[in-house]
C-alpha cells in the first residue's frame, strides 16, 4: 500500500483528497503548514506527496526546495496542488524538482490519475540490467533513473531526465511540445510551452558540451541530433 503525504491548510480539500485517496487503497498522512509537513516527510518517508503552494508560514516552493535538498527526502515524487494565474510558481516548482502539478479546482478522478502516473514513475522496473539506452557519451538507466554522459552521473531533476530520456528515445527525431508533455505526463496533462522551455535550459545548463546536439527545431520543437 502506497503512502501518500498530503500538506495542505484547507481543511476542506485536505478531507476531500485524504477520503478519495483513502477510498483508492492509499494510506493517507496530512500536515496542515509547510513546518508539519517537513517534519512528517522526514520521519515517514512517504511515497508521494501532495503539496499545496499556498501555504502559511513556509509556503509551498520553500517546502519544495527543502525536500529535493534533504539527501533523505529529495527522492519522493511530488505533485504541486496550484491556484489559477500561479504560472510562474509552477515553472519554479517544476525546476526544484517537482513531478507534476494540478491546478484548483481539479478533478479527483484526473487528480488520482496523475497520481498513479507519478508511483508508476517512480516504481523499479523489472530487468533493470538491460534498461540502458546508449546515445554516444551518453547512457541513460531507465530504471535508476539515472543519466550518465562521460562517466559522469547527470544531476538532473525527474522531469528533466523525463526530457532527456525521450529525446534520446528517437536521436534526430524532432518531437513537438505537445509531443514531449505527452511521452512525460500523458495526453490529458496541461502545461505550458514555457515550461518545456525551461526545462530544456536546465537541461543544457548540466549537459556541458552536449548540450550543442540537443537542438532547438524553430516553431516545431526539439530534437536530440545523431552524432556527426
Amino acid at each position: 500500500m502506497s503512502r501518500i503525504l498530503i500538506i495542505e491548510d484547507e481543511d476542506d480539500i485536505a478531507r476531500l483528497l485524504e477520503f478519495n485517496l483513502v477510498r483508492e487503497g492509499f494510506d493517507v498522512q496530512k500536515a496542515d503548514t509547510g513546518h508539519k509537513g517537513l517534519t512528517v516527510a522526514q520521519q515517514q518517508l512517504p511515497d508521494l506527496i501532495l503539496l499545496d503552494l499556498m501555504l502559511p508560514e513556509l509556503n509551498g516552493l520553500e517546502v519544495c526546495r527543502r525536500l529535493k535538498a534533504n539527501p533523505k527526502t529529495a527522492r519522493i515524487p511530488l505533485i504541486m496542488l496550484t491556484a489559477k494565474g500561479e504560472e510562474a510558481d509552477v515553472v519554479t516548482g517544476l525546476e526544484l524538482g517537482a513531478d507534476d502539478y494540478i491546478a484548483k479546482p481539479f478533478s479527483i478522478r484526473i487528480l488520482l490519475a496523475r497520481v498513479r502516473s507519478v508511483l508508476r514513475r517512480g516504481a523499479p522496473l523489472e530487468n533493470q540490467e538491460s534498461e540502458w539506452v546508449h546515445v554516444g557519451d551518453l547512457k541513460i538507466h531507465t530504471g535508476r533513473h539515472e543519466a550518465v554522459l562521460a562517466e559522469e552521473t547527470l544531476p538532473l531533476t525527474p522531469l528533466e531526465f523525463q526530457l532527456l530520456l525521450t529525446l534520446a528515445s528517437k536521436p534526430g527525431w524532432v518531437f513537438t511540445r505537445n509531443q514531449i508533455v505527452a511521452q512525460i505526463r500523458g495526453e490529458d496533462y496541461a502545461v505550458t510551452d514555457r515550461a518545456v522551455d525551461v526545462l530544456m535550459v536546465g537541461l543544457r545548463k548540466k549537459c556541458g558540451d552536449f548540450a550543442t546536439r540537443l537542438e532547438t527545431v524553430r516553431g516545431i520543437g526539439y530534437r536530440l541530433a545523431e552524432g556527426k
